[in-house]
């Protein structure tokens, strides 16, 4: 596939193209865009997530200013780099509009829960594949952190929690749905 046709199926939002591209083309050139530019461990889908909205953002402007003078890998690694050193605080990294509030006030919480239920949580906390991700929840939920002073505890923007959390509850989710298969099998 041309950097042509590759450009076109990503502003048509073509999901095969997209997840290839973004995870499979691209991964070397990213973790290495990733290990130069940051100092501190950055989740290669966290880093994909914000360049792609970076990159789509007002009709794929960003993506449409592409003029094919160069490769696209080396357009891209150029965008890259120069967004999160300098259009963004790459300390900081993600930046989520939402202002869903990380929990829910009506819902019970873990640490008003038997025992038993919290000593489960931490057991599937612990089978959780991303170390960041079960520390987030850990901290919001079990100790029932304040989110602003989790996010300066971890020096990123309240902003990037709501990111890190929404992830780390769909990972929760597929480590319980493993837990209750592998329950079931004995």
């Amino acid at each position: 596939m041309t950097d042509k046709e590759i450009v076109q199926k990503l502003i048509d939002r073509d999901n095969r193209v997209t997840q290839a591209f973004f995870f499979k083309h691209c991964k070397l050139l990213f973790l290495s865009i990733i290990r130069n530019t940051f100092d501190y461990q950055v989740d290669y889908d966290e880093f994909v997530n914000e360049l792609y909205i970076h990159l789509m953002e007002d009709d794929a402007h960003r993506l449409r200013t592409f003029n094919f003078s160069s490769s696209l890998y080396g357009w891209l690694k150029m965008v890259a780099i120069y967004y999160f050193l300098v259009e963004k605080n790459h300390d900081k990294l993600i930046d989520n509009e939402s202002k869903e509030p990380l929990t829910k006030k009506d819902e019970p919480n873990v640490t008003q829960d038997s025992l038993i239920s919290k000593e489960d949580f931490k057991r599937l906390l612990a089978a959780m594949p991303n170390r960041r991700y079960a520390f987030v929840l850990e901290k919001l939920i079990l100790e029932d952190m304040a989110t602003e002073e989790l996010a300066a505890e971890m020096r990123i923007t309240v902003a990037n929690l709501y990111n890190i959390k929404k992830r780390a509850i769909l990972q929760l989710t597929q480590v319980a749905v493993n837990d209750i298969k592998y329950y079931n099998k004995q």
